[in-house]
């Protein structure tokens, strides 16, 4: 996989510092707007490269580096960088952390780069980041216009915010996720169907970061089974008619 590097690099001003983030754009210079959130690595060559993507088909692409208060480590996506990943979204301050995502969704919001709406997409640790940003966004009047979670690790634990998401949402998981047990995920699923607008998808023998390229995690057929659907699934609710 080739090195992807954003067209500008900046920061957003929170609380207690400069958010970094990470700019793509559409050939354009314009378009709807997509906050992508990390996976549990960082903001690795894979998440860049998720962006690139989107920036491609039109979306001006913004990735916060959540991890820049442990100084944006980018850790290796093998199984033996899983350990010290884990660490470091350990030492993070979840409601900080959220606060952060807000802030980044509203910076977006604001660019001159963005025309028309907005939606939310993250990868694993960034799958519950975006959940708990719609929700908190929601509840000031400011839904994002989609929200996007592939094989969200925290949503099984944020249930309890389900009713409080106003955005069409759609997730993907795998049947067999090493890390997230059976019945978190039925319960999530659970969750998100009692929804409006709502689609909630499994693709057998794929287990957790199907996505990622990575040896140690990538299933190929569910990668290329999940990714149209979610462009097509974004460009029915963020592109113009």
């Amino acid at each position: 996989m080739t090195d992807t590097m954003p067209d500008e690099r900046s920061t957003v001003t929170v609380e207690d510092g400069g958010l970094p983030v990470q700019l793509f754009l559409p050939a354009a210079g314009s378009g709807p707007g997509i906050v992508l959130f990390q996976e549990i690595f960082g903001v690795t060559e894979y998440i860049r490269s998720r962006a690139r993507d989107l920036a491609d088909l039109g979306y001006v692409v913004l990735v916060p580096e959540s991890y820049w208060r442990l100084g944006s480590p980018v850790i290796s996506e093998a199984m033996d960088g899983l350990e010290e990943a884990m660490g470091a979204a350990g030492r993070l301050d979840w409601d900080q952390t959220v606060a952060d995502a807000v802030a980044a969704t509203r910076h977006l919001k604001q660019r001159p780069e963005v025309v028309g709406r907005t939606g939310l997409v993250g990868f694993c640790f960034g799958g519950g980041l975006a959940w708990a940003a719609a929700a908190q966004l929601a509840d000031q009047g400011e839904a994002p216009d989609a929200l996007v979670a592939y094989y969200g690790s925290q949503i099984p634990t944020l249930l309890d915010i389900a009713d409080r998401i106003r955005s069409p949402q759609l997730h993907h998981w795998g049947n067999a996720d090493q890390f997230i047990p059976a019945e978190g995920v039925d319960a999530v699923e659970q969750a998100v169907t009692a929804a409006e607008d709502a689609t909630f998808c499994r693709y057998d023998g794929a287990g957790h970061a199907f996505d990622n390229p990575s040896p140690a995690f990538h299933h190929a057929e569910a990668s290329a089974r999940a990714w149209p659907v979610t462009t097509d699934w974004l460009a029915s609710r963020l592109l113009p008619s």
